[in-house]
Formats: C-alpha cells, structure tokens, sequence
C-alpha cells in the first residue's frame, strides 16, 4: 500500500509562484536581449565612427578602410553595418579628395605615390561594389548606392575642377549610366536617377546625352534600347525656353562647361545626334511606335535639318496600320511647322483608304487625323472630291458604328470645300436610259492618286442608299445630305466611340412610344403546313420545305 504524504493536502505554493513569475521573467528576458541588441548596435556604430575619426585624424589608420570596406561585403544584405560603413567611406573618400590625398603632386617620393596608387584602388573597389548594387532586388539599397554614387561624383568633380570633363565622360557617371541603362532590375532607381538629378540639372543632363551617345556606338539590346527610349520620353524637348534652367549638380564649374551645358545651339546639336544613332538601331515595331508618338514634340524640334528624318518616316509608312498612319503625322508635323516639302503626303494618306480602316480598333484615331490633314481650304477640289467618294464607297459594306462617323465627316467636308457639293446636286442627263439600263460611275475606285479618279464628275448616291439601311440611327443620320446645310459643322468626336455595344444599349435604353406590331394570332404551325388554312401559311413554309 503506498504511503501518504506529510503535505498533501497543503497547496503546492512554490509551483503557483513559478507560474505566476513566468511572464515577468520571459519579459526581462526579451528586455534583456533587446539591450544586449541595442548595445551591440550603439557598440558598431561607435566602431565605425572611431574608425572614420582615425582616417581623418592620421594617415597611419589608412588601413581602416579595408575594414570599413570588409563590413560592407561581409553584410551581404546591406543591414545597419553595412550602411553605415558604406556611408562612412563616401564621407571619408570626399574628405580625402578636397584636402587633394587621392591626387599625386608632381615630383613627390616614392612612398607617396604608393600610398595614393593604394588609395585610388580602394576607392575603384568601393565604386565598384556601389555599381553592382544599383542591380541589387531591395530598392532601398539600388536608392543608397545612387546616392552615395552622385556624391563622389561631386566629390571628385569639386577636387579637380581641371580634370572634370573625364570624369563625367569616363568616369564614375559614365559607369553609372551604363549600369542603371543595361540592369534589368534597376527601373526604380533608374526613375529615381531621372526624378532627382537628370531633369532638375543642366551639367547632369547634358553628360547623360554623352553618355548614351556613347553607349549607341556598339550593338545594344533591345532592352537597353527600351530604357534609352524610357529616359528620353522623360525629359521635355530641347528649346530655347527650357534649353537651360541654370541649375548645376556642381557648383564649382568651368566657365566654359557652363556655356556648353545650357547652350541651345549645342544642346539640340548633341540631342540630334543621338537620335540619328537611335533611328539606325534594328528597332522593333513597338520602338518604332513610341519614337513616332514621340516625332512632333520631342524629336523634331531638335532638330536642325528635318530632311533627316524623312527614311526613317517613310520606312515606317510601310510597316503599314496604325504605325504607317503615326508616320504620316510626323511627315504632317515637318510638312506645317518645318515647310518640309513632300508632294507624295496626300497620296500615301490616300492609299491607307482601304475596307480595314473602318474596322479597325484605331477607327477614332484615324478620323481625328483625316480630319486634321484635310482641315485646309486651300486643298484641290478633285482631291477632295476623292477622299469623300472613297470613303462613302467603303460605308456601303462597313459596320453602322463607322457609317454614323463617315456621314458627318463627309457633310464638314462638303461645308468646307463648297466646289465638291455638285457630287450631291448632280442630276442624270438621261433619266429613261438610266431607269432601264443603269449607268457607270465615273469614279475609278483602283486608281491609287486621288487627282485622278475623277471623283469629282461623279455623285454620292451610296449616302443615298444608305437612308434606306437597316439600322434606323444610319438611315436617320444619312438623310442630312439631303436637307439644308444649316448647321455649320458637326462635332465628329461625339461620334466617334460608336460601337456595336453602345447602339445596342441605346436602342435598349429607349422607352416605346406605342407596343410593336405582332402576331394578332398565334400559329399553330411554323415550318409545316396548314391544312386547314393554307392561306395563313408563312412565308418560310412557302420558301422551303420540311417535309
């Protein structure tokens, strides 16, 4: 039989206490490892202070940057060390190069030049592992190494005002701009790079063009093409009002770099040519997009001779679709603003008239350009005539939501060239041998030049067919030829996003007036027929057999 315990029946305090001290004591234990922390980290902090402070004070701690630069390899993913040891070295680099250590004076000792040589290296190695990081996954660090990066730059470019031209052309900014141009993971820095010191300074922006001249020389990629692209579209065009905003990353500056930075002259000269190098490249057809959309507003006015331009524009007329149509807005632009000379302009326009363009997604952008190239009344009539006549034949097989577009295209366009209105009021000579035989239309649909087609000699009947269309809203709008030309012109943007989905919906949307005709009797049979009374038998029973 087991024996009983003295204490049994008395409580177990000492076990409650543990309990009831558990948390206090995990408590001090977490406080405990939170100093121990905070300690360590005040603790390196402090070592790399003392260790900059050593530098700086004499140069028999010069060894202490290979420590400082071990602690920043070592921290591989960039913590407080190894921040803190890398913003020491920018601090301890620039102090260097303006009390001129990483400079070798002419006839110094031996031990000097070894020391300066020793000095240049570390610097190398510290830019070097500032240039990969601006590769690194954590944008925070691509952001610490660019901004560690354009301080040693300033540095270097402050301590030797002589020597600056090598140093943005060959230099640490050379490399810079090569990296955040050829990284595929560098899009935010590179943002950063544009935001912070590409467009607010003159001397960053001009050496920047240098820099990716330079970089144009070679074969690139197309996606360092894309980026070349990306940081051009960022920045505003060349002119005479923006051309400089006297506005330096460094301050201590040659007179004569100062001139050449915010030179308007010099500025689109350098702006030229490294647009020409861009149009050489093997571009492809979305590069090829973007430089047009680009053409009226950022290229061409950096440039002096526009005739440049012109391969490049009629290359990409014949990619053919919405680029040939972005081509000849380029050519249109150089044509108004640059008195370019090209007589082919209407003809190519003319050519892009097919069935497609009515059935095309870019149907809205196309109409808006029509509408702007063929704004002036100075234009012949006969051409006129042809843009009208072609596009009236394409209604007659093309979607109601591109007919409600080309009618009242048409109507401005009789409003504006009044000669082109005897296409509607013309009547046939011979109305009886029209009747029974019919008659040609002179308008010759094949001939590629507008001038030509005799357009003019014929009529519009196919707006007259249309107010016959099925769709009510077509039939309706074609009947404006047939009325007054009252109203001055139309508004061809309110018709423009018509499509299959939004006519329906309007349709729907419609409240009736009065219920529809139907049936007042029910059939009882529908494809067979009625034996009883075969007079009500329908149509698709008399049409077809079922049986």
């Amino acid at each position: 039989m087991p024996g009983v315990s003295k204490d049994s029946g008395v409580p177990k305090k000492q076990k409650r206490q543990d309990t009831d001290t558990a948390p206090a004591i995990a408590r001090n234990g977490k406080i405990r490892k939170l100093e121990r922390s905070a300690s360590r980290s005040a603790s390196v902090e402090e070592a790399i202070l003392l260790l900059e402070s050593q530098i700086l004070e004499s140069r028999q701690h010069y060894n202490n940057i290979a420590t400082l630069l071990q602690y920043c390899r070592d921290d591989v993913g960039w913590g407080k060390r190894g921040i803190t040891a890398a913003v020491a070295l920018c601090r301890i680099f620039c102090r260097l190069m303006a009390m001129g250590n990483l400079s070798k004076p002419r006839q110094s000792p031996e031990n000097e030049v070894v020391i300066v040589q020793w000095l240049q290296s570390q610097l190398d190695s510290y830019k070097a592992m500032l240039l990969d990081l601006l590769s690194a996954a954590d944008p925070g660090m691509q952001s610490t190494a660019l901004t560690l990066l354009m301080r040693l730059l300033k540095g270097e470019s402050e301590s030797s005002v002589a020597n600056q031209e090598n140093g943005w052309r060959h230099g640490t900014f050379s490399s810079l701009v090569s990296k955040i141009i050829s990284s595929d993971s560098a899009d935010a820095v590179r943002e950063e790079f544009m935001e912070k010191y590409l467009e607010p300074f003159d001397d960053v922006r001009y050496y920047a063009f240098v820099c990716l001249s330079k970089l144009l020389d070679d074969a690139v990629s197309r996606d360092v093409l894309d980026n070349v692209l990306a940081i051009l579209s960022f920045l505003d065009p060349v002119t005479a009002e923006n051309a400089s905003t006297d506005s330096f990353y460094v301050t201590k500056i040659q007179h004569a770099t100062k001139e050449k930075t915010s030179n308007v002259t010099v500025r689109r000269k350098q702006a030229q040519e490294l647009w020409l190098k861009i149009l050489k490249c093997n571009l492809t057809g979305s590069q090829r997009k973007v430089i047009l959309s680009m053409m009226a507003r950022q290229i061409a006015p950096c440039f002096s001779r526009p005739e440049l331009l012109m391969d490049f524009l009629t290359d990409s007329f014949d990619a053919g679709g919405s680029t040939s149509l972005a081509a000849l807005t380029g050519l249109f632009h150089l044509m108004q603003e640059k008195n370019l000379d090209y007589p082919q302009f209407y003809l190519k326009l003319y050519s892009l008239l097919t069935s497609e363009i009515l059935h095309s997604k870019h149907r809205s952008r196309s109409f808006r350009l029509l509408d702007t190239f063929l704004a002036s009344t100075h234009l012949p009539a006969a051409l006129v005539a042809s843009f009208i006549k072609r596009l009236a034949r394409l209604t007659l097989y093309a979607p109601p939501s591109g007919i409600v577009v080309v009618v009242p295209w048409i109507y401005n366009l009789l409003k504006n060239h009044p000669t082109c209105t005897f296409m509607i009021h013309r009547k046939p000579e011979y109305s009886a041998t029209l009747t029974a035989e019919g008659m040609d239309d002179p308008f010759d649909m094949e001939n590629p030049d507008p001038m030509e087609t005799n357009a003019i000699d014929s009529s519009l009947w196919e707006v007259h067919t249309l107010q016959s269309h099925y769709h009510p809203n077509v039939a309706t709008i074609a009947k404006i030829i047939s009325e007054q030309f009252t109203k001055p012109a139309y508004n061809v943007e309110d018709f423009l996003d018509h499509s299959y989905s939004s006519m329906l919906s309007a349709e729907l949307s419609k409240g009736l007036k009065k219920p529809p005709v139907v049936e007042y009797e029910i059939p009882k049979k529908i494809f067979f027929r009625n034996s009883q009374r075969p007079q009500n038998d329908r149509l698709v029973v008399n049409t077809w057999d079922f049986s």
